[in-house]
């Protein structure tokens, strides 16, 4: 049987182990509050989706299909030129590529142009009948025939196959015209027309009238000096 000390101690200790069961119990609940508002503290997380650039499409210039630079001797000069045809007058020197723009005094602008491919180059005497800036182009009947994916109309522009500037001639399918392919300078490549770069075709029409004469030369010239050296 318990003494009253006793008693009194023993009661004492259950009383102690009671708060401190109750303050270790109340502890986490008076602390929730404050991880709850913890998060609210934070900056908002950001996500980025990761777009690959694409590369910049540059564009050809105006006026010229690249920066292809021409050979030398097929660059727009001055050259000695004996003719006894009249200053400005046309002539197209066909088998070397060269056209001529006659000057005074044995003189003449020399331009380097493409010619007609093998089968198609042609020889005689014309004049200019129609100039035309950023002309349309519409492919005659033959060509379409032969290349048939061809478009039937096209507008002018920087993208149309007879450049900045044309010169078409007598009644024919021929032209003088520009290209934005100045790779294709100094080589047999069209269908007939002859081309110059439209830099220089450019040139070429602020001298060119309406009724201009353009002479163009045989291609047999070429093939004759073939055989020689043959």
């Amino acid at each position: 049987m318990l003494t009253q000390n006793a008693f009194a101690r023993s009661r004492a200790a259950v009383f102690a182990t009671i708060a401190i069961g109750a303050f270790a119990f109340a502890g986490p609940a008076k602390a929730a509050p404050q991880t709850q508002l913890f998060p609210f503290f934070l900056p908002p997380v950001q996500t980025y989706q990761y777009q690959p650039q694409q590369p910049q499409a540059v564009a050809r210039p105006e006026g010229e299909g690249s920066t292809y630079e021409l050979p030398a001797r097929l660059r727009r000069q001055v050259v000695n030129y004996a003719s006894h045809e009249a200053p400005g007058t046309v002539i197209i020197d066909t088998p070397h590529t060269y056209l001529y723009y006659v000057l005074a005094g044995g003189k003449a602008i020399r331009y380097g142009i493409g010619v007609g491919r093998d089968g198609f180059t042609w020889s005689g005497t014309q004049s200019v009948t129609k100039k035309a800036e950023w002309p349309d182009w519409t492919p005659p009947p033959e060509m379409i025939k032969r290349q048939p994916y061809l478009p039937r109309e096209m507008a002018g522009g920087p993208g149309n196959p007879l450049g900045a500037r044309a010169m078409y001639l007598g009644s024919t399918e021929y032209r003088i015209h520009g290209t934005n392919a100045p790779e294709t300078i100094g080589t047999h490549v069209s269908s007939g027309c002859i081309r110059l770069t439209n830099e220089d075709v450019t040139d070429l029409y602020s001298r060119v009238n309406v009724g201009t004469k353009v002479i163009v030369l045989p291609m047999e010239q070429r093939r004759a000096d073939l055989d020689t050296i043959r």
